[in-house]
């Protein structure tokens, strides 16, 4: 049987590139839903993390205390009684399907790296060899900033936003008894939210090789950038102007981040362009 060659991409036809997409999105699920399985036999330790932040010894809440103090703030701080409520399943099915859906929370969580690679192996034949060379850490880079986002998301943002929502209270007659779903969809919102914004100079990167974002128009908008940033730290915390500090300045710091990139990128294409007497 003749071995079959692998095309070059610009010999590639459009299906053949619907093809190459379609075997690279099919490891990337198979990944996804091997670590699911795997959670999913270790549901007791998954579910464990989940409910952290309910804890009121959870890690993060003292930290919060203090820097909320620093504020002039008292909101995010526990009291005693204060995380006094219960997460219910009001479905026959919903602890079980709770279950596998948080698998699959973590398979694309700890998979985030493997999903990247194939991204990675899908569209860098199209590229410049400089450009591959320059993008060589992109994987490891865009990695660690997706986990240091979730776990901002799990230490940061879902403390906050499950301490206030706990302790909100219209009437003493009125008792907070959560539903399982609406619990582990915050936690689930905060830890995946936080990871893709993180991946702001990631994307920042990419816009300004295609040509779409340059340095002096991230500087230009930065007063615009900043108000976005508050309206979104409005959005994924609770109306608190402490956790809403708290949550804004490391996007703010990803902008500044973003800019100092998006400059390198451009400093790099002129020297190429000198070096090639394009320019």
């Amino acid at each position: 049987m003749a071995k079959k060659v692998k095309k070059h991409p610009d010999e590639m036809s459009f299906l053949d590139h619907l093809e190459e997409l379609r075997w690279h999105l099919i490891r990337a699920t198979l990944a996804v839903v091997i670590i699911a399985t795997v959670a999913f036999i270790f549901k007791g330790t998954l579910f464990e993390i989940v409910f952290g932040p309910q804890n009121p010894d959870f890690v993060s809440y003292d930290i919060l205390c203090k820097i909320s103090q620093f504020f002039g703030a008292e909101k995010g701080c526990i009291a005693d009684g204060d995380m006094d409520f219960i997460i219910q399943s009001r479905k026959v099915a919903g602890q079980f399907s709770a279950a596998i859906w948080t698998s699959i929370m973590a398979g694309v969580v700890i998979g985030f790296p493997y999903i990247l690679y194939e991204f990675w192996k899908f569209i860098s034949p199209g590229l410049y060899e400089n450009e591959r060379k320059s993008s060589k850490g992109f994987i490891v880079v865009a990695s660690f900033l997706f986990f240091l986002g979730a776990a901002f998301g799990y230490f940061v943002v879902a403390p906050l936003s499950i301490n206030f929502l706990a302790t909100f209270k219209i009437s003493d007659a009125v008792q907070n008894e959560f539903d399982i779903d609406s619990f582990i969809g915050l936690v689930r919102a905060s830890v995946l939210a936080s990871g893709l914004i993180f991946e702001l100079p990631i994307i920042m990167y990419f816009l300004t090789k295609i040509g779409l974002v340059t340095p002096e128009f991230l500087k230009k908008n930065r007063k615009y950038a900043l108000v976005i940033v508050l309206i979104l730290a409005a959005i994924i915390t609770p109306p608190d102007i402490s956790t809403q500090v708290i949550v804004a300045v490391p996007i703010i710091i990803l902008y500044e981040v973003s800019i100092f990139i998006s400059r390198g990128v451009i400093r790099r294409e002129k020297r190429r362009l000198k070096k090639e007497g394009l320019a």
